[in-house]
């Protein structure tokens, strides 16, 4: 290539379409899965597991105690059908989040992995929609996994249950491209800490193992914020049958959660490669 040529070349990544979009984020996820091969197997599915330890131990040992759980739809369930989808959406959330997080952060701050591709044709939403999409694939296997061991316990109350599928994808690609844009800021280990200390009240608070109505009023606006009590609401009106016209406030919200996690990351990638 001639002088001239990678001037023009330069030139034209720094503005246009061409700067964000080459139209080919599968590249991104092919080098996930090559990658993914010489990783410990251990580490994919430990994330599986601490959804289904707390479905066993609170859902059918305590839930035996507990008894009967009325959800937000006005059904009731036995307490273990009730906290089956939350847990379904945890792992979800979980799948997504180590993958767009912690994986993304070292990929970005000491790999230098995306310094290299934005070198070649691949724009900046090239490689954050790649890296979303790779991450669905870990909140796509743990909530399948899960989803069986809801069949096979008979948790899924109504036939509705089969678009918690779908559902989950969705949830998982909000959490995801926000998680990804959110990591794109952050510089230290120590930071990445705070991830943690968001997720674990969103785990104990968003309706997951008891209904949101023990709260006061104002306690409940505040969890209704939360990305989680969406989530929770929405795979437990699938899974139990009870489906109201809020639900497509929850789809909305997580919509809208891809968008911006998406316009985020990829500002933020340009930035630091591009500009």
């Amino acid at each position: 290539m001639s002088t001239a040529e990678m001037t023009m070349d330069a030139t034209a990544r720094r503005g246009g379409v061409r700067a964000l979009w080459a139209g080919n984020p599968q590249a991104v996820v092919q080098r996930g899965l090559v990658a993914a091969r010489s990783s410990s197997w251990v580490v994919v599915v430990s994330g599986f597991f601490e959804p289904v330890f707390y479905l066993l131990s609170m859902g059918i040992g305590l839930g035996a105690m507990v008894g009967p759980v009325t959800t937000s739809g006005g059904v009731e369930v036995p307490y273990a059908a009730f906290i089956a989808p939350a847990l379904l959406a945890v792992s979800a959330m979980n799948g997504a989040i180590y993958d767009s997080t912690w994986n993304v952060f070292f990929k970005l701050n000491y790999g230098k992995l995306y310094e290299g591709m934005l070198a070649t044709s691949l724009g900046p939403l090239d490689v954050a929609l790649g890296e979303i999409l790779y991450a669905l694939l870990r909140g796509l296997l743990y909530a399948t996994g899960f989803m069986i061991i809801m069949q096979f316990l008979g948790l899924n109350l109504a036939w509705t249950a089969i678009l918690a599928i779908p559902a989950v994808l969705l949830i998982a690609f909000g959490f995801a491209s926000l998680g990804m844009a959110v990591t794109s800021y952050m510089k230290t280990f120590q930071q990445m800490d705070w991830i943690n200390i968001v997720l674990l009240p969103m785990f104990l608070f968003s309706a997951t193992l008891y209904p949101i109505t023990v709260y006061p009023d104002w306690v409940q606006g505040i969890i209704q914020a939360f990305p989680l009590w969406h989530a929770v609401e929405l795979i437990r009106g699938l899974t139990t049958g009870s489906l109201q016209p809020v639900m497509w406030v929850h789809v909305f919200y997580f919509v809208v959660m891809i968008a911006v996690g998406l316009v985020f990351t990829t500002k933020r990638l340009r930035a630091l490669f591009l500009d």
